[in-house]
């Protein structure tokens, strides 16, 4: 059964501008037509093929090359189908049922001249009905969530609802530590690298040590054990060592 297109736009879907219109003798078997019974030499009528789209509906018109006008026209509910047939023993030849509109159709032999037409019909039609199946699945899934009743997940007034936030604590309370300051020092700032904030090494200044002046030395000395004074005597022996070498002795010895 068509749908009611009256208030659709018509839309072309394919064009081409020869094709002949065969009549064909009945059905021999069930196995299909053959174009080869048909007179291919001898075709009934030359002419434009269009096919339109309206909604989901398509139509087969066949129209005359120089006026446009209507030859016969062929609605094609699916495909494929018994609106259309083809043949089983060409790739360029289908057997089309026509209408006029009074509830009358004959079948026709359909026929193109160049394989890449008849491609392009075959390919027309298909894509038109697998538009149609995907449509209609859309259609078929929006009546399903339509029948679902939905459910209310709003508020009711008066209401409430009750959050518990002891999670939180738990997490604050497990969080990193932070850093304490160690040794007098602050922890750095964020961003900043901790090797830019490692403090000098202390530097340990060498002070110079006078050495013990004399009277250092001898104040210490003054603790130290009392030294009997040498007796006046001290250089009798060399004295002795020979005459009249006393005082050329005592001369080269430094006196204190």
């Amino acid at each position: 059964m068509m749908a009611d297109t009256s208030a659709l736009y018509e839309s072309v879907v394919c064009v081409k501008p020869e094709v002949h219109v065969y009549r064909i003798p009945p059905r021999s078997s069930n196995r299909g037509y053959r174009a080869a019974d048909w007179k291919l030499d001898e075709p009934a009528w030359t002419g434009r093929m269009k096919i339109t789209a309206k909604g989901t509906a398509v139509f087969i018109k066949l129209e005359d090359k120089n006026t446009g006008e209507l030859f016969a026209q062929a609605p094609v509910d699916q495909y494929p189908g018994s609106a259309v047939e083809a043949v089983t023993d060409s790739s360029r030849y289908f057997v089309v049922r026509i209408e006029d509109g009074n509830g009358r159709h004959a079948f026709i032999g359909l026929g193109f001249a160049d394989r890449g037409d008849s491609f392009d019909f075959n390919v027309a039609l298909q894509d038109h009905f697998k538009w149609v199946k995907q449509e209609s699945e859309f259609a078929r899934q929006e009546a399903t969530q339509d029948s679902v009743p939905k459910l209310d997940l709003g508020f009711k007034e008066g209401q409430t609802i009750k959050i518990n936030i002891g999670n939180i604590k738990k997490k604050e309370a497990s969080g990193p530590v932070k850093s304490r300051a160690v040794g007098g020092l602050l922890p750095p700032p964020p961003g900043v690298k901790a090797s830019a904030l490692v403090p000098p090494l202390a530097v340990q200044q060498t002070i110079p040590v006078a050495p013990p002046s004399t009277a250092t030395l001898l104040d210490i000395g003054d603790s130290a054990p009392a030294v009997a004074p040498p007796s006046q005597d001290m250089w009798g022996d060399f004295t002795a060592a020979g005459p009249g070498s006393t005082q050329d002795t005592r001369s080269e010895w430094v006196q204190f």
